[in-house]
């Protein structure tokens, strides 16, 4: 049995440095640009939404940073002992979504399932959680139409010749709040083409009158479909309530989709709409913002073919969320040496408890052993607790890696075999927060990114190549030897020799 798979429960000391820390998480958030001590609205338990995806395509990096960025998030909270109600929403009916159904020539809900699986495929493989809901814009139209004719006895909506509703921004004395924009500075500078229905030129639509060929639903304005905006502000109130705690999603949806969000919201229900706003920093490509314009855009899949997914999600936990991030093969390949001696780490912890008898058995640590190894847990704790800074805790698991493998190569007695125990073990507790590290360590290092025929050795190749070594070796046959390791080389497989025999890894 493995390191990796005999640990499965989180050590005691560090569940109670967890539970003992919920006071000190602070997060960022957009509508103060202050970090703000975490004070949910219901002790003990966190409403969370975060804007999903538009199912008209397959899911591209960026969505993978934003998938990623909020799994972490609730992950944690959860690992400080909240209870967490995570709501991602699905989009389900667009402009994006007719155009592609139409320019394929299929149905718009076979057109959505099939990218709705693809995403949660795609999410699954990332090691992100599914969240506790996933409500879908056409699952969801009365309550719509609900917010849509508050907002319009209120005054905040106007139904317009053309048979659109539109939301008139003027009304909302806080529009702008958000991205610290001015309405009156917006139409000073304003380019935006002039809509003769709209009362105003940033006015946005909330329903929209039914188009020939559209799907459509019955409304008291006649026979449409809801505009973008409106669909969050329903859903996330239909999950959440009127007011919740967290609110996220991509920066480049703060202005207009979540300012619109405020407004509608707050203008309908007269309560805060979130108490805390998280936006997730921008993906460029080497240097530029990725577009398919540009020809710089990748789908997470097509990462994917080149990279381990485990991966992928390091590199995106190797940046703060809010930062933005240059995405690159290079970066890809420095993520994977990162995450590569994460694994090497616990696999050579591994081979000495299983030498020494102790990999199945819960050594008992010293108190002085546990208060060193704590020190680690603390300074990692510290680290997700500011803002969720991913990259400072990641730096946290390298030292405690380094403490770990300095252990595995000293240890030569009990003493010493519990400490790398309970260093090993805390180790793989602190990433499994990340979820990451949790996969067997030979598991991953020899995983196969791609197709044998594209150039890479099958494992059936390798150990005959190894078990050719082992016997020329035993021949004193060195240079047929040294030949093999090279060809193995070549072929980016790193052999390592040890007392437990020759194990190999890809690079």
């Amino acid at each position: 049995m493995s390191l990796s798979a005999n640990i499965t429960q989180t050590p005691e000391f560090l569940s109670k440095q967890l539970v003992e820390s919920q006071a000190t998480l602070k997060i960022y958030d957009s509508m103060t640009t202050d970090k703000r001590k975490f004070e949910p609205l219901q002790a003990g338990k966190v409403g969370m939404y975060v804007c999903g995806m538009t199912v008209y395509d397959y899911c591209h990096i960026g969505h993978a940073r934003v998938m990623v960025a909020f799994d972490v998030v609730s992950r944690w909270l959860r690992h400080l002992g909240f209870e967490v109600n995570y709501v991602r929403n699905i989009t389900d009916i667009d402009d994006k979504i007719i155009a592609r159904a139409n320019e394929n020539g299929e149905e718009i809900g076979d057109l959505t399932e099939r990218f709705i699986k693809a995403m949660h495929e795609d999410a699954a493989a990332l090691g992100c959680a599914v969240p506790n809901s996933e409500p879908r814009a056409t699952q969801h139209i009365d309550e719509m139409l609900q917010m849509i004719d508050t907002l319009e006895q209120k005054d905040h909506a106007y139904a317009a010749p053309n048979g659109d509703v539109y939301y008139a921004v003027e009304t909302f004395e806080g529009y702008g709040k958000l991205s610290k924009r001015k309405l009156e500075d917006l139409q000073a500078g304003s380019r935006v083409d002039v809509d003769t229905d709209k009362k105003n030129p940033f006015d946005f639509v909330l329903w929209k009158a039914a188009k020939l060929g559209e799907p459509q639903w019955d409304s008291n304005w006649g026979g449409g479909r809801p505009g973008w905006h409106i669909e969050c502000s329903a859903m996330s109130t239909k999950c959440l309530g009127d007011s919740f705690d967290i609110h996220g999603g991509g920066h480049d949806l703060q202005f207009p989709h979540h300012e619109n969000e405020i407004a509608q919201s707050e203008a309908a229900t007269g309560c805060t709409y979130a108490n805390n706003w998280m936006h997730v920093g921008f993906i460029n490509v080497d240097g530029e913002k990725m577009s398919k314009s540009l020809g710089n855009f990748f789908t997470i899949r097509e990462v994917m073919e080149k990279f381990h997914p485990e991966t992928i999600r390091f590199f995106i936990l190797s940046s703060h969320y809010r930062s933005q991030v240059n995405f690159s093969d290079a970066a890809l390949k420095e993520a994977h040496s990162g995450l590569t001696r994460v694994y090497q780490t616990l696999k050579a912890a591994e081979a000495v408890l299983e030498s020494a008898g102790k990999l199945d058995e819960s050594v008992e640590a010293s108190t002085e052993v546990v208060n060193e190894i704590s020190g680690y847990s603390a300074n990692f704790i510290k680290a997700m607790n500011d803002d969720f800074n991913t990259p400072q805790a990641i730096s946290v698991l390298f030292s405690l890696a380094k403490e770990v493998n300095k252990l595995a190569r000293e240890t030569e007695n009990d003493q010493g075999i519990a400490k790398l125990q309970t260093a090993a073990v805390t180790l793989k507790a602190l990433a499994a927060t990340l979820n990451i590290g949790q996969v067997d360590p030979t598991e991953f290092l020899q995983a196969q990114i791609g197709a044998v025929s594209e150039g890479q050795m099958s494992d059936e190749q390798i150990d005959a190549l190894i078990q050719e070594r082992i016997e020329a070796k035993a021949n004193k046959n060195f240079a047929r030897a040294d030949e093999i390791r090279d060809l193995l080389q070549q072929n980016n497989i790193e052999l390592e020799d040890g007392k437990q025999g020759t194990t190999w890894r890809r690079i």
